[in-house]
């Protein structure tokens, strides 16, 4: 049997749906989510296997105008995402329609190289009547080889998607073993985890300007591994939100956290957090090394 592997950027504008569908063509969770725009930082790689074909989603953060250096990192870590890509998916939220951050994205896709498919997600709770449109408009903006209508969240049409990458993926021996999900190392996926939660506990209350960052990861005698994780914040006032009246609420963030690591590692996880007031966190070059992003002047 001949083998196929190749690299698909997920591009997009913030909170089109890219993590929840790379997770949905892995078939399982590789990449975090949440309802906040720009929740994906750094290019995380899923890999999806379809047959013969091992696919290479690279879930990149949304594409937006950016305004502090944390903003042009992400931008920048988007588009050589979807450098040398066999194949660039931009995806579109269905429900909200070609935005002012959606045009400027698909037309800088009209002259790039690459293979290029339209994939207009959240189906199941857009207005149907305008599905059709905002193809025909986006189809203006860049000529897509293929449209594809979904819903990451329900699974609606991801089965025909997953089988219509694999057959555009060129001949080639995969890269990674079968039962490998995501390049993501341990250290990093335990940082995330507990970003996600930050995001999906504290919603609103949450400034965008925090980060997390593994300070200590080492295996125990007994097999468990011991997390020392910082909270990354810029006022006084967003640590005091973050730890909650007598710290229960970084109690509950932690507890939630330990849980979902020792599940994704499938061993006890020791997590100690505590919270960071840098008003200047995101001027630290050794902090975008940690979380996977290069530095950009």
């Amino acid at each position: 049997m001949t083998q196929k592997c190749g690299v698909i950027a997920v591009v997009g504008a913030p909170n089109a749906g890219k993590s929840t569908l790379v997770n949905s063509l892995v078939g399982q969770k590789v990449a975090i989510v949440s309802p906040k725009a720009q929740t994906t930082r750094v290019r995380l790689m899923g890999i999806a296997i379809e047959g013969d074909c091992q696919m290479m989603l690279v879930d990149t953060p949304g594409i937006f105008e950016p305004k502090r250096r944390l903003d042009r990192a992400m931008v920048q870590a988007a588009w050589s995402g979807a450098s040398e890509a066999d194949l660039i998916a931009l995806v579109v939220d269905g429900k909200g329609g070609l935005g002012p951050k959606v045009e400027p994205i698909a037309k800088a896709l009209q002259d790039r190289p690459e293979p290029k498919i339209l994939i207009i997600n959240k189906v199941d709770i857009a207005d149907k009547a305008k599905l059709l449109v905002h193809a025909e408009r986006l189809n203006q903006w860049a000529k897509f080889d293929e449209t594809w209508f979904v819903s990451a969240a329900t699974g609606d049409g991801i089965a025909e998607l997953k089988q219509a990458l694999a057959r555009s993926m060129p001949e080639g021996p995969w890269h990674f073993p079968e039962d490998q999900v995501s390049d993501a190392t341990d250290r990093m996926n335990a940082a995330e985890i507990t970003r996600e939660q930050l995001y999906l506990q504290l919603h609103a209350e949450l400034p965008y300007a925090s980060s997390v960052e593994t300070e200590k990861y080492s295996e125990r005698d007994d097999g468990s591994v011991e997390i020392h994780q910082q909270i990354l914040v810029e006022r006084p006032s967003q640590r005091a939100i973050i730890l909650g009246k007598g710290g229960a609420r970084l109690k509950e963030i932690g507890s939630v956290a330990r849980k979902e690591i020792a599940n994704s590692l499938g061993r006890r996880v020791h997590l100690y957090l505590h919270v960071k007031v840098n008003p200047k966190w995101d001027d630290d070059r050794a902090h975008y090394r940690d979380i996977g992003l290069d530095w950009v002047d």
